[in-house]
């Protein structure tokens, strides 16, 4: 299947369904769920302090400091599986990236909330490539602004393997979101791999 381009006003979003192939994600999954150094931890939402509703990591090159939600992040190093994986998804994207942070959804239950990744430390346009290993989960995008912006929101089956690539204005003018689900659903990983501006 070829690299799909989504057509999203104010946005850049590739999805490439089959970038691993499912034995290969399935390796990784089983590798990265028993070996990464798993979080959880509170962060701040409206104003209140709640735990997060999924597991956490971040790793990357030393300098690659990171804060969102009233976390500041160090980096673990990276490890020998990650740093295979982020030549592949550098190969396929172009684009150098010195760190990734990772989300293990245990569960339907388990979530991501309406958010951009827009903090300073990525810059006006980030690249986000995103990779996600497991059961298929539902990813959400939506307007930011819907009277600038006016489409309806998108909804994308992100299976195991697959790789979203969001670039150009998309977290200038777009939210997305992982919803919980009734459905019964095995554990998701999914790696997001960034370009993080060293801090001071």
């Amino acid at each position: 299947m070829p690299v799909q381009s989504l057509a999203l006003p104010d946005a850049d979003v590739l999805l490439d369904a089959q970038f691993l192939s499912l034995d290969a994600a399935a390796a990784l999954l089983s590798e990265l769920t028993t070996t990464i150094a798993w979080r959880q931890e509170p962060i701040k939402l409206f104003g209140k302090e709640v735990m997060q509703p999924r597991l956490t990591a971040w790793y990357g090159d030393p300098s690659a400091r990171y804060q969102y939600s009233g976390l500041a992040l160090e980096p673990y190093p990276w490890t020998p599986a990650l740093e295979r994986l982020r030549s592949q998804v550098e190969a396929a994207t172009g684009t150098h990236f010195n760190s990734v942070l990772l989300n293990l959804y245990r569960s339907g239950q388990d979530s991501m909330g309406w958010h951009a990744d827009n903090e300073p430390e990525l810059g006006p346009t980030p690249i986000i490539a995103s990779v996600s290993l497991g059961d298929t989960r539902r990813f959400r995008l939506k307007p930011r602004d819907p009277q600038r912006t006016q489409h309806a929101p998108v909804s994308l089956e992100l299976s195991a393997g697959s790789l979203l690539v969001m670039r150009g204005y998309t977290q200038r003018y777009w939210l997305h979101a992982v919803p919980k689900t009734a459905r019964p659903t095995g554990p998701r990983l999914n790696l997001t791999f960034r370009a993080v501006t060293p801090s001071s």
